[in-house]
């Protein structure tokens, strides 16, 4: 009897000595908590420094601009200056009341060039201040005036009431060609009605195309 308690007492202390070695220790519940928070950190840790490289890597990356150079305005050009008026003192013939002679008097015109030297001696052959100097052609219209090469080409309208006699007519003639031969540069003159030859500048003389100092007589 004792020996069977003996074995029996034996056997309960072996099987709790068997029992305290096959236990192993266990991490407790707050080690098990720091462990996973720190993983869980570290892991933050290194999403935060991944992400931070991703944005320095993926951010636009601000360029600078240069300005344009500013551009100098160009400068103004001059106009060329207005040629300046001359004035010369010339004769124009005109005609006593009586239409019997040739009357010379002294005009002053203002002229820039030739042509204009020419159309306004043939102005003064349209006006008098005198009563005694009578116009020849006042009542003709100048529609053009062209110089070139020595010769004036004149192109008028003569209306009726510029119609005048055979002395007159003839006169007339030998007014324009003594106004227009004192220029030295002129070397023949043409007489146009409305854009034509005519035989006659009034129906009474023959107008000779061109008129020269020679066939006028000068």
């Amino acid at each position: 009897m004792n020996k069977k308690l003996t074995y029996a007492g034996i056997a309960v202390l072996l099987l709790a000595v068997i029992s305290g070695c096959g236990d192993k220790p266990t991490a407790s519940p707050a080690d098990a908590a720091g462990q996973d928070s720190s993983s869980v950190s570290s892991g933050a840790e290194g999403n935060a420094g991944n992400d931070s490289s991703a944005n320095s890597t993926n951010a636009p990356q601000a360029t600078s601009t240069t300005e344009p150079a500013a551009t100098e305005a160009p400068a103004a050009t001059e106009q060329p200056a207005a040629p300046e008026k001359q004035n010369q003192n010339i004769q124009i013939y005109y005609t006593d009341p009586q239409q019997t002679d040739l009357v010379a008097a002294e005009v002053s015109i203002s002229f820039t060039d030739a042509k204009e030297k020419y159309t306004e001696a043939f102005k003064a052959l349209q006006t008098s201040k005198n009563a005694d100097q009578i116009p020849l052609w006042n009542k003709i219209e100048l529609k053009s005036l062209e110089f070139t090469n020595g010769q004036i080409v004149l192109d008028i309208h003569k209306p009726d009431e510029a119609q005048l006699g055979a002395g007159g007519e003839a006169l007339a003639i030998s007014a324009l060609s003594q106004t227009f031969f004192q220029f030295e540069e002129v070397k023949n003159i043409d007489v146009l009605v409305d854009g034509e030859q005519v035989e006659s500048l009034m129906g009474h003389v023959d107008l000779v195309h061109p008129i020269t100092r020679e066939n006028n007589g000068l």
